[in-house]
């Protein structure tokens, strides 16, 4: 991870600039061209933060990001399927959409990079967007049935 985050910096990539790619099973997925995105300064924090503390901070940062086609956060969803983050305070994330044709992909995984990359704390960001396990909606969580009305 840390050497996307050299290459971002290196390649000056900067997020939200369109050096973006969305693949299916390894392929450019037809009209879209966004699947993985970066986010952050690339700046060291000016404070340490305890990873389980940054952890809480980044899940709650992604709570705050919703699926515009369905009013529940992206985390609650089951969209999200991995975040790591190293010892520098890169954050890694793997996620998901609900359907791989979602019209607005390139907009969330780009929302999710500057939005996780702007966290108190994190210093940049990776977002990847991924297809395998495909996503059900036994991925969600019981507050989001709840809340459509599935339980």
């Amino acid at each position: 991870m840390a050497e996307d985050i050299e290459d971002l910096k290196q390649n000056k990539i900067a997020a939200g600039d369109g050096r973006t790619r969305l693949t299916v099973d390894g392929q450019p997925k037809p009209g879209s061209d966004s699947g993985e995105a970066y986010g952050g300064s690339g700046e060291q924090p000016v404070e340490a933060v305890e990873p389980e503390a940054l952890r809480e901070r980044i899940i709650a940062t992604l709570r705050e990001i919703y699926d515009p086609e369905i009013p529940v956060n992206i985390y609650d969803l089951g969209l999200v399927y991995g975040v790591e983050i190293d010892d520098v305070s890169n954050v890694e994330i793997q996620m998901t959409l609900t359907a791989p044709a979602c019209p607005v992909a390139g907009m969330i995984v780009e929302e999710v990079a500057t939005r996780v990359g702007g966290t108190p704390g994190v210093r940049a960001s990776h977002v990847k967007l991924v297809w395998d396990p495909p996503w059900t909606m036994d991925r969600m969580s019981d507050e989001a049935k709840l809340e459509l009305g599935l339980i």
